[in-house]
């Protein structure tokens, strides 16, 4: 006789949810079109407001969560800003205020950030993450929870050792949603 696995989210179950994101009031972030994401809940694979606050929902649920910066991005970091001299930019770089740009630390390690400034020498960056100070609303849907494998719980991660899923924008490298 196999075990009855929980029709509720619980610690250590594989989720299968599909959520839409909102910022300000507009889509930030969708699996509509994508697909769902899965991952196994509490094992920091989404951010820890989100959650947390899906512990308990019953699959074929839909719930709207609202998370506060604290248990999402945390709040804008006035020690994230940094001045850059401009001739560290490749030759006629586009210079916008507003713009994102990707860079790499000394080890790869690939990060965003936003230019605030552009002076005669230096261009001011924020190294903050996008949604630093931001409150989040998602409209969560449980669609499936499953016992996740030995190895997908070693791992903390649906799949396995290397794997991640996520929607259009979540991203694998700071955690999905």
């Amino acid at each position: 006789m196999s075990e009855q696995v929980s029709d509720v989210v619980t610690k250590d179950m594989v989720v299968k949810m599909d959520y839409t994101l909102y910022v300000d009031g507009a889509v930030f972030d969708t699996t509509e079109g994508y697909g769902p994401i899965e991952f196994i809940q509490g094992k920091q694979n989404i951010i820890s407001g989100l959650d947390n606050a899906i512990l308990g929902i019953q699959v074929g649920e839909t719930r709207e969560i609202k998370v506060d910066p604290s248990q999402a991005y945390g709040e804008i970091d006035n020690d994230a800003f940094i001045d850059v001299p401009v001739s560290q930019f490749p030759p006629h770089f586009d210079f916008q205020i507003g713009k994102s740009i990707r860079l790499s630390d000394p080890s790869g390690r690939l990060t965003t950030a936003k230019i605030t400034e552009i002076g005669e020498h230096d261009v001011r960056l924020d190294m903050n993450h996008e949604l630093a100070g931001k409150e989040l609303t998602f409209n969560v849907t449980i669609l499936d929870i499953r016992e996740p494998t030995e190895d997908e719980l070693a791992s903390g991660r649906v799949g396995g050792s290397a794997s991640c899923s996520c929607g259009s924008g979540g991203g694998c490298g700071g955690g999905c949603c």
